[in-house]
């Protein structure tokens, strides 16, 4: 019972979900920002290394995981506004009168919002491999750029990866904050500003810290670093246990907030 309850309203929140326009500009925001970005940083890659006089050679999809680092941020405004919305609008009041149990409209939005940020962050990454191929593999760059497929198919789950767990965090945030602007601030400054800010402490304890958030926690399952940091990361699968640990607390907050405030 609980079960088809649950399958109902994931089915209101997908039709609620590609009933707006803001849906779709974010989801050609993430396209064009990851190929941008991606274009960019792998450009400045074949350019160094060419300049260096060097000759090795470097995957299509490398640059695309540098620059789902920036737009990673299309799907979390377009997790945020999932929610923010509604209680912009007061939408929100008809939302609980036909989901009353708040925990499962919660999961209602994950359910259907993170399934379409996983599938954004393999297409748009893959169309970022297209670009930085077509463009970075001619002669011009040096022909440095290759296509493993093992390796691609690997950065384009871990993109997806990103791209649903960084949108269910909005989600959380959203439902805690109810609000657009605090979402999208809180979410940043967990996402770039606390890192940055804990590791510019030079503390250990503090550095410690700022590898545990979710960016570089992702970094680690991508077996990256973080240049900004200037750490060494830690195994895959404590990256991987970070991210879901924060996953949840932010699921958690936002169903705290939602069982003890009136919409």
């Amino acid at each position: 019972m609980a079960i088809g309850e649950l399958g109902r309203a994931a089915g209101a929140e997908w039709t609620k979900l590609w009933s707006v326009r803001s849906t779709w500009w974010c989801l050609a925001g993430a396209v064009v920002l990851t190929a941008l970005s991606a274009l960019t940083v792998g450009g400045a890659r074949a350019t160094e290394a060419l300049r260096a006089g060097g000759a090795a050679t470097f995957p299509a999809s490398e640059p695309v995981v540098t620059a789902a680092v920036f737009a990673q941020f299309a799907l979390v405004a377009l997790a945020m506004l999932a929610i923010t919305s509604e209680y912009s609008s007061g939408g929100i009041r008809l939302t609980l009168q036909a989901v009353p149990v708040r925990g499962r409209m919660l999961a209602a939005k994950a359910l259907v919002v993170a399934p379409v940020a996983f599938a954004a962050g393999v297409l748009s990454g893959g169309a970022a491999v297209a670009v930085v191929y077509a463009v970075l593999s001619g002669d011009l760059f040096g022909g440095l750029v290759t296509l493993p497929p093992a390796e691609i198919a690997a950065d384009l789950l871990g993109v997806g990866a990103l791209f649903a767990l960084v949108s269910v965090v909005a989600i959380g945030a959203g439902a805690a904050l109810r609000s657009a602007a605090g979402t999208l601030t809180a979410v940043f400054m967990l996402l770039m500003g606390l890192p940055l800010m804990l590791a510019m402490t030079g503390a250990p304890v503090a550095l410690e810290a700022a590898l545990r958030t979710p960016l570089p926690a992702w970094l680690a399952l991508m077996g990256s670093t973080d240049e900004k940091i200037g750490a060494p990361l830690y195994p895959a699968g404590e990256g991987l246990a970070w991210l879901l640990a924060w996953t949840a607390a932010a699921v958690a907050a936002g169903h705290a907030v939602l069982r003890g405030r009136d919409a």
